[in-house]
């Protein structure tokens, strides 16, 4: 188990590479990258298309290993972790959102919220993934399963799903990508304003310039590198 104090960064990177082999030989995804992420910060990660903005995102959460550089979660380097230990680490302290949602199918929107709650432990978690859906406006469609709902219903209950552990670090990969205007606007107000609520970092990837703005920092990405950090 890792010793983390308040101020412990919930993240941090130091010179992370990550390099993917392809038919046309080793592709350099990430090169040097270094970026630590303060409790409560709210980091937005931009740049264009194919500049390692979602590999970031995979190597901080400890979904991909680097293949050099150390990724610290709540100061535990990842390295000696194998696939569970880097899991029970995550559980009840890291969530994720990503743009396509990743709900159960065969679960209602209820049995979605409860899953991790249940996973991690939570008393009543029906009853917290009830208390969680009615404050992201879905109290009316707890028994619905994820076809039944649109695509911003969907990523409310995402949502409701990542933060209903009230984790400590909120990765979010184009959250409002797959929305229209009205409900892409919707989520982002849900999801900034239950994040300071619950005081978790957050570290979110995105193209829409206004999402970003809201971060306390922007930190631009190119061709695998951090670029700019403001």
């Amino acid at each position: 188990m890792f010793d983390a104090t308040p101020t412990t960064p919930p993240l941090a990177l130091e010179a992370v590479t990550l390099t993917l082999p392809s038919v046309a030989g080793p592709v350099e995804i990430l090169r040097g990258v270094s970026l630590s992420v303060a409790p409560g910060e709210r980091v937005a990660v931009v740049g264009p298309s194919g500049s390692g903005k979602s590999s970031l995102i995979a190597v901080a959460a400890g979904l991909e290993r680097p293949t050099s550089g150390v990724v610290r979660l709540f100061g535990q380097d990842l390295a000696p972790l194998g696939e569970d230990g880097r899991a029970r680490l995550r559980r009840g302290k890291v969530s994720l959102v990503f743009q396509a949602f990743h709900l159960l199918p065969n679960m209602t929107a209820e049995e979605n919220v409860a899953a991790p709650l249940e996973l991690a432990g939570v008393a009543h978690a029906a009853r917290a993934a009830r208390d969680w859906l009615a404050r992201v406006g879905l109290s009316e469609r707890l028994r619905h399963y994820p076809t039944q709902l649109s695509g911003g219903e969907q990523q409310r209950v995402a949502l409701a799903r990542a933060l209903a552990i009230e984790p400590a670090l909120l990765f979010a990969d184009e959250p409002t990508g797959n929305l229209d205007a009205a409900n892409a606007a919707g989520v982002a107000d849900l999801m900034f304003d239950l994040v300071a609520e619950t005081r978790a970092a957050l570290v979110l990837v995105t193209h829409d310039a206004a999402l970003a703005a809201r971060a306390d920092r922007q930190v631009t990405m190119a061709a695998g590198q951090i670029v700019g950090d403001a």
